[in-house]
C-alpha cells in the first residue's frame, strides 16, 4: 500500500502586523518590513497560500512536510497568527515542519517565537546522541516513513539569509540515518536550505554544506526536502549506497507575476517492491491565469 506525503514551503504570511517593524524594535526587522511593503507583498499572496492548503486537504496526504518561511520578520504578532493559521491547515501530528531563515530573522525568545509551532517540531523516537541542547533534529515514525526534521535557522547579520546545520546536529543525523535503514525506514531529511554545496549563493547557502553533504553521502537518505530558493529543483548526490534525490519546491504563495515560478506543491507517492523503494511525485502548481491549482508534472525519482 502506497505512503503519501506532501510538500510545500515558504509560505511568507501576509499581510504583516501593523507593529511589525517598530515592536520590539530591530534593525534587520524594519529593512524586511520596508522589502515587504516596497517589494514583496505584490508576490507573496495570501489568497495563492490558502488555495494550495485546501488543495493538500483535498489530496488527503498521509503526511505534510513544512520546510520553513511561514513567517516574514519574525515580529511576536506574527508568531500567534502563524500558530493560528497552522491550526486550521491541520493536526501537529499531520504536518511536520521546520524554521526557515525568516522564522528566525532575528533573535526571538522560544517561548515569545518558536514555542508557537513547538508541536509540528516534536519527534516521537529518542535520537542517538548525548549531546544535543536543542529539539533538533527530530524523528517523526509514520508507518515506515522516517521524517528526520533539521533547523538550518540562525538570525544573521543584516545583509545575509544563510543558515547553519551546526556539529550537534551533524552528529545526531551521522547516527539516525543508518539505524533507521536498518530498522526498514524510508528516510525523509527535511530542512530549509539547500543541503549541497552549489544550490544557492554564498549570501543564501547553508555554511557547512559541504559537512552536510557528506553525512548524507555516507549515511544515505531516500529523500531529502528543502526550500529556500523559491525554484523548483531536482538534485540527485551519489551516496554510499545508492542515489539521494533532494527536492525543493517554489514559494507557496508566489502568485506568478516575477520570474520566479508561480505556487507549487509536491504529492510523494511511496511504496516499496521486492525491498526496494520507488517515488513517484506529482507537481501541483497555482495558475496565474486560470486562478487556480492545476496538474502540472509527474515523474519518478531515482533510487
Amino acid at each position: 500500500m502506497a505512503l503519501t506525503l506532501a510538500h510545500l514551503s515558504d509560505v511568507h504570511l501576509g499581510p504583516l502586523p501593523e507593529s511589525a517593524a517598530w515592536k520590539d524594535f530591530a534593525l534587520k526587522r524594519v529593512i524586511g518590513t520596508l522589502s515587504w511593503k516596497l517589494k514583496r507583498h505584490k508576490l507573496h499572496d495570501p489568497a495563492v497560500a490558502e488555495a494550495i492548503v485546501k488543495d493538500i486537504k483535498a489530496a488527503a496526504p498521509d503526511h505534510v512536510a513544512f520546510t520553513g518561511d511561514l513567517l516574514n520578520v519574525s515580529a511576536h504578532a506574527e508568531f500567534l497568527r502563524a500558530a493560528d493559521w497552522m491550526e486550521n491547515f491541520g493536526d501537529s501530528q499531520w504536518i511536520s515542519f521546520v524554521p526557515g531563515n525568516h522564522d528566525a530573522y532575528v533573535l526571538v525568545k522560544w517561548e515569545q517565537g518558536l514555542g508557537h509551532l513547538a508541536t509540528y517540531m516534536t519527534g516521537d523516537m529518542a535520537v542517538p546522541s548525548t549531546q544535543l541542547t536543542s529539539i533538533f533534529p527530530y524523528v517523526r515514525l509514520r508507518r515506515n516513513l522516517a521524517m528526520i526534521g533539521l533547523n538550518s535557522a540562525a538570525p544573521q547579520s543584516l545583509t545575509r539569509a544563510s543558515g547553519s546545520v551546526g556539529p550537534e546536529q551533524l552528529q545526531a543525523l551521522s547516527k539516525l540515518l543508518p539505524d533507521l535503514k536498518a530498522k526498514g525506514y524510508y528516510r525523509a531529511v527535511m530542512l530549509h536550505h539547500p543541503p549541497i554545496p552549489g544550490l544557492a549563493p554564498p549570501r543564501k547557502a547553508l555554511s557547512d554544506a559541504a559537512d552536510l553533504h557528506d553525512v548524507l553521502r555516507d549515511g544515505g537518505a531516500e529523500l531529502v526536502l528543502h526550500g529556500h530558493n523559491h525554484h523548483p529543483i531536482v538534485t540527485v548526490l551519489e551516496g554510499r549506497e545508492g542515489k539521494i534525490p533532494i527536492v525543493g519546491v517554489p514559494s507557496a504563495s508566489m502568485n506568478g507575476d516575477s520570474h520566479y515560478e508561480p505556487a507549487a506543491w509536491n504529492l510523494y507517492e511511496i511504496t516499496r517492491n521486492q525491498g526496494k523503494w520507488a517515488t513517484q511525485v506529482s507537481v501541483r502548481s497555482w495558475d496565474p491565469q486560470l486562478h487556480r491549482i492545476i496538474d502540472k508534472n509527474q515523474f519518478m525519482l531515482p533510487s
